[in-house]
């Protein structure tokens, strides 16, 4: 969700466990870092479902829930979602799975920025996340202002996520997202930016108008949430 996504939060959790593990004064070894799964599954456009029936049955909603469940049974204790969008359907997987936890990438990064003293923060994100109000609600629980862009700026978002960084074609994403970028920070100043769908952080900071701006990774904040749970002392399974 999708698959480029899905592999550099991998990259994103190990660099995480290796930066707790030197923080707890420990060896970064092979057999210190804690038990981890990648699972791709192909999962249904979940932008494109939210302009339908979230729930249909062809829809990505069964579809996570088949997967969740085959990784409750195999014993996982905690679960990260490398898609923004998907955590739309967040509050259903975790009533389903009470066993589990499932970690809330927009939490989670509300609470990061909130951390950071802002009190507003520009969104970048695909048109399902806006559509649901998933950063407002849990920005504006932190006491931060979500900025997000005009019509315009989402189409111009989602081209360069979906016919840039899932089609493959980088230069491309880079432009039209850092575009959007550009006219965001020329309207709202110098806020923290939220890179709000997890292919945004593969093009827009290699982009001229991202340079030196206080970029803020989900993924990664996701992934250092991850850490913490994985090594927590209550906290027995996969991750």
């Amino acid at each position: 969700m999708g698959p480029a996504a899905g592999a550099d939060f991998v990259r994103l959790f190990v660099q995480a466990c290796s930066s707790h593990l030197r923080a707890q004064g420990q060896e970064v070894r092979d057999q210190a870092f804690p038990e981890h799964w990648l699972v791709q599954m192909p999962i249904p456009d979940r932008s494109q479902a939210l302009l339908g029936d979230p729930q249909a049955p062809t829809g990505p909603a069964l579809h996570m829930q088949q997967g969740v469940g085959r990784l409750a049974a195999l014993g996982v204790a905690s679960i990260a979602m490398a898609c923004n969008t998907a955590h739309v359907w967040h509050a259903q997987l975790q009533a389903l799975f009470p066993q589990l936890h499932i970690l809330h990438i927009a939490q989670e990064t509300a609470r990061h920025v909130q951390a950071l003293g802002a009190r507003q923060a520009i969104v970048l994100a695909t048109a399902g996340t806006y559509q649901t109000g998933l950063y407002d609600l849990a920005l504006r629980a932190c006491g931060v202002q979500p900025l997000v862009p005009d019509a315009q700026g989402v189409a111009q978002l989602m081209e360069g996520i979906y016919q840039g960084v899932k089609s493959g074609h980088m230069a491309l994403a880079e432009q039209r997202l850092g575009a959007v970028l550009g006219q965001m920070l020329q309207r709202y100043g110098d806020v923290p930016v939220i890179m709000g769908c997890t292919e945004i952080p593969l093009a827009l900071p290699q982009a001229p108008q991202a340079q030196g701006r206080a970029l803020v990774d989900p993924a990664w904040v996701l992934a250092q949430a991850l850490v913490q749970r994985a090594y927590a002392p209550e906290t027995v399974g996969v991750h």
